[in-house]
C-alpha cells in the first residue's frame, strides 16, 4: 500500500512554513491522540502517520530530501540502514510530541521563553491585617516595549521565521546512525529572527521599568502568607507571556498586642488597690475602642480574662477570635509619708493574713529547713 503524501497528511501546501506545519500538526495530533481515542485502531494509525510526516517536514534536511525524492529518500538503501540517509525515527518523533504540543507553555522551544516570576517582600502593620487594606507597591520589573509593542522589531516589522531552522529553534545533523540535535545558532532557539531590531529595547521586546500596583491585603491573613498576582511578573521576550508576581507578607511586631492564630494577647498592668478591691477596668482593642473587663477583688498577677470577638478576623469568614487579657498587679512606688503610714498600719492589723500565697510559700520554706535539720 502506497504511503500518503506527507503534505496531504498534515493538510498543508508544499510551501508551508514552519509555523504553519506546527499548527497543523498540533491540531491533528490532539484530535487523533490515542488517549482521546482509546481502542480506536484507525486513530492510532493516523496518529503515527502524523508523527512520521511532521518528523520529516519539520527537519530542514529531511524535508529537502523528501521534496526531491519523495518517500524513496527514506526507504532501504537511502534510509537509516544505508548509513548516510535520513530514516524515520519514531521514538524521537514521539518524544517530540511533548515539545511541540506543550513547548510553548513551558518556554522550552518554539519562541521566546515566558517571563520570569518575581518575589516581592511586603511588610504590613497588624492593623492592616486586622481591617484589610489596599496597599500600593512599586515593583522593579521588565515591561513590554511600547514603541515596538513587545515584538522587538523596529518600524512595525514583524519577526520572521528563522531561515536556518524554519522556526523550530533546533537544527539536526546526521552522523552515521545518530542524529545530533542542537540549538539553532542563528536564532538561539527562539525560532524567529529580527532583521531590524527596535532601538529602544535592543530587539528584546521589553525594557526595565518600575511598576506601581495596588494589592488588597485580605483581613485575617497570617504572617508569611503568599499572594500570587498572575501575569504581573516580568514581561517575556518578544511578546512571550509574562511571569507571575508573588508577594510575601511579613507582619511587623505590635507595641501592645501579640497574635496567636485568630486570638490576640495583651498584658495590662493594674494598680494594687484595683486588684485588691476589684472593679471594672478598660483594656485596649485593635479595633480602636476600649473594652471593659470586670476584675474580681483579690486578683493576682497572671490572671487572664477573655474578651469575646475582639481578636483577629478569620480569613474569608465572618468569625473573629478573642482578646486574651493578662493582668499584672503593679506595686506602688514613690509613696508619701502618709501612704507609708497607712500601709504600715494595714500590716500591723494582720495584713499578712490577706496574702495567702506568700504566707503558704514561707510556711513551706520553714518546713523544708526543719526537715534538713
Amino acid at each position: 500500500m502506497a504511503k500518503a503524501d506527507y503534505y496531504e497528511v498534515l493538510g498543508v501546501g508544499r510551501d508551508a512554513d514552519a509555523d504553519t506545519l506546527k499548527r497543523a500538526y498540533r491540531k491533528l495530533a490532539m484530535q487523533h491522540h490515542p488517549d482521546r481515542n482509546p481502542g480506536d485502531a484507525e486513530a492510532e494509525h493516523k496518529f503515527k502517520e502524523l508523527n512520521e510526516a511532521y518528523d520529516v517536514l519539520k527537519d530542514e534536511q529531511k524535508r529537502a530530501a523528501y521534496d526531491r525524492f519523495g518517500h524513496a529518500a527514506f526507504e532501504q538503501g537511502g534510509g537509516r540502514g544505508g548509513g548516510g540517509g535520513f530514516g524515520f525515527d519514531f521514538a524521537g518523533s514521539f518524544a517530540d510530541i511533548f515539545d511541540d504540543l506543550f513547548g510553548e507553555m513551558t518556554g522550552r522551544r518554539g519562541g521566546a521563553a515566558r517571563g520570569a516570576d518575581i518575589r516581592f517582600n511586603l511588610e504590613v502593620e497588624l492593623e492592616d491585617v486586622f481591617f484589610g487594606k489596599p496597599v500600593t507597591i512599586k515593583v522593579p520589573t521588565t515591561l513590554a516595549c511600547e514603541p515596538c509593542k513587545g515584538s522587538g522589531a523596529a518600524d512595525g516589522a514583524a519577526p520572521k521565521a528563522c531561515p536556518s531552522c524554519r522556526g523550530a529553534g533546533k537544527v539536526r545533523a546526521q552522523q552515521g546512525f545518530f542524529t545530533i540535535e542542537r540549538t539553532c545558532p542563528t536564532c538561539h532557539g527562539q525560532g524567529r529572527v529580527i532583521d531590524k531590531p527596535c532601538r529602544h529595547c535592543a530587539g528584546q521586546g521589553r525594557v526595565r521599568r518600575e511598576k506601581s500596583l495596588q494589592v488588597q491585603i485580605p483581613a485575617g491573613v497570617d504572617d508569611g502568607t503568599r499572594i500570587r498576582l498572575a501575569g504581573e511578573g516580568e514581561a517575556g521576550m518578544r511578546g512571550a507571556p509574562p511571569g507571575d508576581l508573588y508577594i510575601f507578607l511579613a507582619v511587623r511586631p505590635h507595641r501592645l498586642f501579640q497574635r496567636d492564630g485568630q486570638h490576640l494577647f495583651c498584658r495590662v498592668p493594674i494598680p494594687m488597690v484595683a486588684a485588691a478591691l476589684g472593679g471594672p477596668i478598660e483594656v485596649p482593642t485593635l479595633a480602636g475602642k476600649p473594652a471593659k473587663v470586670q476584675v474580681p477583688g483579690g486578683t493576682q498577677t497572671g490572671k487572664r480574662f477573655r474578651v469575646p470577638r475582639e481578636g483577629m478576623p478569620v480569613l474569608r469568614s465572618s468569625e473573629k477570635g478573642d482578646l486574651i487579657v493578662e493582668v499584672m498587679v503593679e506595686t506602688p512606688v514613690n509613696l508619701t509619708k502618709r501612704q507609708k503610714e497607712l500601709l504600715e498600719e494595714f500590716d500591723k492589723t494582720g495584713g499578712a493574713k490577706n496574702s495567702p500565697e506568700s504566707t503558704g510559700f514561707f510556711a513551706r520554706v520553714k518546713e523544708f529547713f526543719d526537715e534538713l535539720k
